[in-house]
């Protein structure tokens, strides 16, 4: 971060106003060297050649993902290197359409590319989206002559080659932003001293991309207040910075007004920074409900579509997975049966979404049946487990029978996994935010289960880790996620750790 500590213009005795300092009630400079700031014209031009640059290069990449594709499926269909020229047509619109709808979005500004956290949805929807735009103007116009082999192998590569590249454009700009080479914006302080040097040192190790340019602490005297913003005004229009944030107290609703009065007249945008509370929530917006606007802290992790392509996915998976595994869930089944005396599947109460009970099915892997208020944990070399049992649940195919749970909707294939209810009752009084794991289905597989947190739990360490995986994943779970989460559980070393 700048330091701002440098030369201020002199100013006479009656025009002096205080500025960040250490003590209360002085008045003292804070902002970077400005014969070396770039000028937000050349600033902004940056930006913007940056965002063009990036929307040709998405350009591009699909264009050669096009041609690539199409060459391929003609090598392999036709034995030949031939490009069809509606083929071709049809995915070029179809990229086109993809970087101009980005483009209205803002998605090209360098903020955006700081971090793809919860984008990758996003991306694959506004690529199908274009993708079906493009075959719909195909077919409005006749112009339908296209191989499907070769236009769905676009679909496919298109979407992962920009997935890719989007990734790696991330991955330069975070380091570059870290670096201190690059800045997606300028920002002015002003406020209390105390939540600047609060929000510069935040600020400092985040990463965000935001260059701090100037930062003006207000007195408590409400004397001064009108002076003291006079100055800051000033200095703001001289920085010329693209955001002003005002950092005080929400409940200081007087410093706040005279604020934002003052620095209406600067051509800027005026944001109210954030209180403490909402460190505890990444994902707090403004929302609009007819006419009235509210802070919204936190939800649902997934909105409504979200919601339904979940299911979605959960269903057709849910489906393949039992009609591809059926040989097995039988021989399983008749191996239990022979192995011990009981029932084939264990049926045990656990909490869903919303905390609403349920029956989860498992194959039985024991000799014991407890479903009441005290459920002893498996331990390593538990007798209560069958010979079969130990296989089973060494490869996690006592968890099979879970995708009826599934089907019925009362689970998902990727989400937290539910515990026995006499377990979730005492984790809930000993653990702060346990409960949350309760605001998404539970899963066959999830998270914590492929980074090796699976099995007994005998120590408070394990639960808390545990858990913290589980909310990573309420607080970042997408389509996307699930599926790498679903290759992980089959192929990861991990996910087959500390069976019990």
């Amino acid at each position: 971060m700048t330091s701002f500590h440098d030369r201020l213009p002199e100013r006479g005795d009656g025009e002096k106003a205080a500025f960040v300092a250490s003590g209360r009630g002085t008045a003292r400079a804070r902002r970077g060297d400005w014969s070396r700031k770039l000028p937000k014209r050349n600033a902004v031009l940056a930006r913007a050649f940056l965002g063009i640059g990036v929307a040709v290069m998405e350009l591009l990449v699909a264009g050669a993902t096009a041609a690539t594709m199409e060459a391929l499926y003609h090598a392999f269909a036709y034995g030949d290197s031939g490009i069809t020229s509606p083929n071709l047509e049809l995915c070029l619109l179809s990229t086109l359409l993809f970087v101009i709808s980005n483009a209205m979005r803002g998605d090209y500004r360098i903020a955006e590319y700081l971090t793809l956290k919860r984008q990758d949805w996003r991306l694959f929807a506004v690529w199908s989206l274009s993708f079906l735009i493009a075959l719909a103007f195909g077919f409005l116009t006749r112009a339908t002559e296209t191989s499907r082999g070769g236009v769905l192998l676009f679909f496919v590569g298109g979407y992962v080659s920009i997935f890719v590249a989007r990734r790696l454009l991330t991955k330069v700009a975070h380091d570059a932003t870290q670096a201190g080479g690059m800045a997606s914006r300028r920002v002015f302080l002003v406020g209390v001293s105390e939540n600047i040097e609060s929000f510069a040192h935040r600020h400092k190790s985040s990463g965000c991309g935001m260059e701090i340019v100037g930062a003006i602490g207000l007195r408590e005297n409400p004397a001064t207040i009108d002076e003291d913003l006079t100055l800051a005004a000033a200095a703001a229009r001289m920085l010329r910075p693209d955001d002003i944030f005002i950092l005080a107290p929400w409940s200081e609703t007087r410093m706040i007004e005279s604020c934002v009065n003052a620095f209406m007249r600067v051509p800027a945008q005026i944001h109210l920074g954030p209180e403490k509370v909402l460190d505890r929530f990444a994902n707090a917006r403004i929302d609009k409900n007819g006419g009235i606007s509210s802070l919204s802290l936190g939800g649902q992790p997934l909105n409504l579509v979200e919601v339904i392509a979940k299911r979605v996915f959960d269903i057709l998976g849910a489906s393949l997975a039992l009609t591809m595994l059926s040989p097995l869930l039988l021989v399983v089944a008749a191996a239990i049966k022979l192995d011990s005396e009981g029932q084939v599947f264990f049926l045990q109460r656990r909490y869903g979404f919303n905390r609403e009970p349920f029956r989860i099915f498992k194959f039985r892997s024991m000799t014991t049946m407890e479903d009441g208020r005290r459920v002893v944990q498996a331990t390593a070399g538990d007798r209560r487990i069958t010979r079969i049992g130990s296989f089973i649940r060494r490869y996690n195919i006592d968890e099979l029978p879970q995708l009826l749970n599934v089907l019925k909707g009362e689970m998902s294939l990727v989400g937290p996994r539910p515990h026995a209810l006499a377990h979730d009752q005492l984790f809930e009084r000993k653990i702060a935010l346990y409960a949350r794991r309760h605001n998404v289905k539970p899963g066959i597989t999830g998270w914590a289960q492929v980074n090796g947190l699976r099995g007994e739990i005998d120590s408070p360490e394990k639960i808390r880790a545990r858990i913290e995986h589980d909310l990573y994943y309420i607080d970042n779970c997408s389509l996307l996620f699930d599926i790498w989460i679903i290759v992980l559980t089959v192929f990861s070393k991990k996910a087959y750790r500390n069976a019990v």
